[in-house]
């Protein structure tokens, strides 16, 4: 997580040395690789270093309420999960991740903002784990301008519109463009990418994604 994140939702991370908030961030999308597989697998999207921009044009929705996300589908990469899983941080600083056993299942970090609220919602789901392919393994079917439908717990079902897939190397997180403050709501969902090296994925997929819609 980015020291420079002042929300109020993140009261353990600004209680942390910002060494420990950047190495947090990076052993979060690390943890994703934790048992890869034989290597039949591969995520890869164009890659880019560059900072995300807005790749669609959109018309910023106000934001919502506070409301714990309970499905999430991607209809381009066949996802309709659900319930999420809640992750908060380990007893080390660091950012639980789902475990091989809850391939299937994305997570939601709940020190963040739930979807629908001002700044970056966060998801993350394994690309594969050492048992195969789990529920981001379709990543590679994502494009800007899709979908992605998060159902909140008060009902509200929010569309996220994708503006930006970024492949970066686990080296070069993009902490602050992933954690860092925003001024309308928005999404991130986080996996893992690039071919197997020493049974790891060397890459992050980043899906960035603006809220579009709203409906009950």
């Amino acid at each position: 997580m980015p020291r420079s994140v002042r929300s109020r939702r993140f009261p353990v991370a600004v209680a942390l040395s910002s060494a420990a908030l950047v190495f947090g961030a990076w052993t979060l999308v690390h943890g994703l690789t934790d048992g890869g597989t034989d290597g039949r697998y591969r995520a890869t999207v164009a890659p880019s270093s560059a900072a995300p921009t807005r790749a669609v044009t959109t018309t910023p929705l106000h934001a919502l309420g506070a409301s714990k996300p309970v499905r999430v589908r991607i209809p381009s990469a066949g996802v309709d999960t659900g319930p999420l899983l809640g992750l908060g941080l380990a007893s080390d600083g660091t950012v639980q991740v789902p475990t091989v056993a809850q391939a299937a299942d994305i997570g939601w970090y709940t020190g963040g903002v739930t979807p629908g609220q001002t700044g970056p919602a966060v998801l993350i789901g394994h690309f594969d784990t050492i048992d195969g392919p789990a529920v981001m393994r379709d990543v590679s079917h994502i494009h800007v301008g899709d979908p992605i439908t998060v159902t909140r717990a008060d009902g509200s079902v929010l569309t996220f519109t994708v503006q930006r897939l970024q492949e970066v190397s686990k080296s070069d997180f993009p902490t602050q463009a992933v954690y860092g403050n925003t001024d309308r709501p928005e999404l991130r969902l986080i996996t893992c990418g690039g071919p197997i090296v020493g049974g790891h994925h060397p890459d992050n997929i980043i899906i960035y994604a603006d809220l579009t819609a709203e409906r009950m």
